[in-house]
């Protein structure tokens, strides 16, 4: 019984020691999107992404956060002699592992599934030019301020290949590729 008494008290320390935050906040910034392989020549494309993001802090150093943004991504793509704008919007839902020094900087990386919302392709002739799901993965560091304002730089790799169509000029074998810059507030709810 002194056994069992003491694992549970050993237990309950090893709970209240091992300390739980929880956040949640708005995000937003700017992407500079392209299309990698394959052999489709782009440029990069401006674009932005807006949502929201949950953290949940194990301790001081260790946090998941997922994340919901709208995002607008794409290239400027040459096709028959001009270059357009190939703009696709897609709900993103990256889910990032952080890791927090005790000076407010941090490093994460994680998976990324995003959902297309929208295209604008000035090709007419191109039906279905994304697919409907964005397989991706993502890296970034940044700074997080004692009050949860902060700033962060993600790259954004493609997993799945972003083209739907078949017999046109341009191979629909490549991957979004994206660089965000983003602006946060995670406001802390459980300390």
């Amino acid at each position: 019984m002194k056994k069992l008494l003491f694992s549970a008290a050993l237990l309950l320390c090893a709970q209240f020691s091992f300390a739980q935050s929880f956040s949640i906040g708005p995000k937003a910034g700017l992407n500079i999107s392209n299309y990698t392989g394959g052999d489709i020549e782009s440029d990069a494309l401006v674009g932005y992404h807006l949502g929201g993001l949950l953290n949940y802090g194990f301790g001081e150093v260790f946090s998941i956060q997922p994340e919901v943004l709208f995002s607008t991504q794409g290239a400027k793509v040459q096709s028959n002699g001009t270059k357009s704008e190939f703009k696709i919007s897609y709900i993103t839902i990256p889910v990032m592992l952080k890791f927090k020094t005790s000076g407010g900087f941090y490093v994460e990386f994680g998976p990324q599934v995003g959902f297309r919302a929208s295209s604008d392709v000035p090709d007419q002739s191109i039906n279905n030019f994304a697919k409907n799901l964005d397989l991706a993965a993502g890296a970034g560091l940044g700074y997080q301020s004692p009050i949860g304002l902060g700033a962060g730089l993600r790259y954004i790799a493609g997993l799945s290949k972003v083209g739907n169509f078949s017999g046109q000029p341009i191979n629909p074998d490549f991957k979004n590729s994206v660089i965000q810059a983003s602006i946060f507030w995670a406001i802390p709810l459980v300390k």
